[in-house]
């Protein structure tokens, strides 16, 4: 019986830049072992020189990794290992792309001069449609980055001016009958659905700036019920948790749009909490406007899951189960 050998090779890697090659191996070699447990691979560092040693592919992917991580590293690009951890989910796709396209495409510095760029393909896309579009889709699982990156693009809008204002909106469909239970007045009752608008926006601004321009009107954080009746001119609008708005809520958002606005529209497709009996506002809208010129849909998936790498895994998982049980009740007729 013949045993199958996989095939091995050996990549010896220069770096001229000692204090670059530095960053590139991070604090105590911790982005040589990030790589190690991501690629069945072993990395040697001696003086200037990294020895590439393992399975033929993931060699050549490894090699390529740290090529251009170290090239984005001498563009001034501050690479942490969640950065080595996304520039590895990109490659592993398409080991023929450019990660400088991606993430040197500076999208907003935050008020904590946290540089905001693209952290996947699919953002970078995401991005481009914002810039070219007046009206975008973002749909995708939690965590991709849909919500955060059009709040960054809102506030970069803003204080270049190229909107006069910023609206921010949220179904309240979870509250449902119970609102009129909650305590206190109709501010105080959908505050806790709007909380994470809230969360992201003074991530990106200082707390009192953001308070002082909520209080004057410029930037408006709402249940998506405030927006009927109005037409919203020279603003940046943006829909989130979009999947739980129903069909009519859907149209009445988009027909609020005025000259010189831009919407964008986020959500979750697989995490819908209407009624069974109710169609959700965002599924249909893809369904009736998915080819209308003008109008851009852009996909995420766990690939672009950007939080905590357990997170991909639980969606993974998910998605598996998920389709196993329709799978299932497809066999029995059930």
């Amino acid at each position: 019986m013949k045993v199958k050998k996989e095939l091995s090779a050996i990549e010896k890697l220069h770096f001229a830049d000692n204090e670059t090659l530095k960053n590139l191996l991070g604090e105590q070699d911790k982005n040589i072992h990030l790589i190690e447990k991501l690629e069945p691979v072993k990395l040697t560092a001696r003086g200037n020189t990294v020895s590439v040693s393992g399975d033929v592919i993931a060699v050549d992917l490894v090699k390529n990794l740290l090529l251009q991580i170290y090239n984005l590293i001498q563009k001034g690009y501050p690479v942490y290992p969640s950065d080595i951890d996304y520039a590895h989910r990109i490659l592993a796709e398409d080991n023929t792309l450019t990660l400088e396209k991606i993430f040197l495409d500076t999208v907003f510095i935050s008020s904590k001069k946290r540089i905001i760029t693209p952290k996947s393909v699919a953002q970078k896309k995401y991005i481009d449609a914002i810039r070219t579009h007046d009206m975008i889709f973002g749909i995708g699982p939690a965590g991709t980055g849909k919500t955060y990156l059009a709040m960054a693009m809102a506030v970069s809008s803003l204080l270049e001016r190229k909107v006069e204002r910023i609206i921010l909106a949220r179904p309240a469909v979870e509250a449902g009958e119970r609102l009129g239970f909650l305590p206190g007045d109709l501010a105080e009752k959908v505050n806790p659905y709007l909380r994470p608008l809230y969360d992201a926006l003074f991530d990106m601004m200082d707390f009192d700036k953001a308070t002082a321009l909520i209080s004057k009107g410029i930037i408006e954080v709402a249940p998506l019920a405030f927006m009927r009746g109005r037409t919203l001119n020279d603003a940046f609008v943006i829909l989130d948790e979009a999947q739980n708005t129903t069909s009519e809520q859907m149209k009445m958002f988009l027909t609020r749009l005025g000259f010189g606005s831009k919407a964008v529209i986020t959500g979750d497709i697989t995490q819908i909490d209407l009624p069974t009996d109710r169609v959700s506002g965002l599924v249909e809208a893809e369904q009736i406007l998915g080819k209308t010129r003008g109008i851009k849909f852009i996909h995420f998936t766990d690939v672009d899951v950007v939080r905590h790498h357990l997170v991909q895994e639980v969606i993974k998982a998910y998605d598996r189960f998920q389709h196993n049980r329709a799978t299932q009740t497809e066999s029995t007729g059930k």
